[in-house]
């Protein structure tokens, strides 16, 4: 069982152009298969659940879908905070929260301390983010801290870059998954994914369930994780 899984959410505007319904409408539906993600991950014991929710590049998407995907995170966070609480998840936010409505930027933290001491599955929800402005992030950090005579520029290795980056803290993920058909990681925890197994399904997000979780995890569970080692070394470890 992966201890992290981190999918892309992919399929929600095609699910809704299939039905001749609006594009919202396909988000709205994706938020239903959200909630059965996470009890589904919370039961199976994983620890930790990232989702990529909306990406830098989503900015340029037309305006009134963007304002209408704003509004649903503000929705859904008012409506799913307090039974998450309830079952012990504990929420996080990553990505550039400066680039959000402050009203939102307030629901995000009051989620996080809310829910901050849970002891149960962590369910990270990527917003604004892109994988290259992480490592920028963390690299522009390391530079103000070297400047500042806080840190040897010389002692700067991928351990303490990683220390700097979205997800410090969290195990990496095991196992990415990305619905709708499309094979590529589109910006997504670029640094963090350098070892993590990949799966693609065809599925569009809303009629992705706890089936289709589940052959994902029985991929992942066929799998020998090498590292770099050849194959006789890794099954030795």
């Amino acid at each position: 069982m992966p201890r992290h899984i981190a999918i892309i959410m992919d399929g929600n505007g095609r699910w809704a152009k299939a039905r001749m319904l609006p594009r919202h409408a396909g988000h709205h539906a994706g938020v239903k298969t959200v909630r059965a993600m996470v009890q589904a991950c919370a039961s199976r014991k994983v620890e930790v659940l990232t989702l990529f929710a909306f990406s830098s590049e989503n900015w340029q998407r037309p305006k009134e879908e963007v304002g209408l995907l704003m509004q649903l995170f503000l929705d859904a966070l008012d409506r799913e905070i307090a039974d998450l609480h309830k079952n012990g998840i504990r929420i996080r936010f990553i990505g550039q929260r400066s680039e959000l409505q402050t009203a939102l930027q307030n629901r995000m933290q009051a989620a996080e301390t809310l829910t901050g001491k849970n002891p149960g599955l962590t369910l990270i929800i990527a917003v604004a983010y892109g994988g290259r402005w992480d490592i920028a992030q963390a690299a522009k950090a390391l530079a103000s801290r070297s400047v500042a005579g806080e840190i040897d520029p010389q002692s700067i290795d991928e351990v303490r870059l990683a220390e700097h980056l979205q997800l410090a803290g969290v195990p990496g993920p095991d196992l990415f998954i990305r619905t709708g058909g499309e094979q590529r990681i589109s910006n997504f925890l670029l640094w963090d994914l350098a070892y993590t197994e990949l799966y693609f399904c065809d599925v569009l997000w809303p009629d992705f369930d706890e089936r289709e979780l589940d052959n994902a995890i029985h991929s992942f569970g066929s799998r020998q994780r090498r590292y770099g080692l050849t194959p006789e070394q890794a099954g030795a470890r």
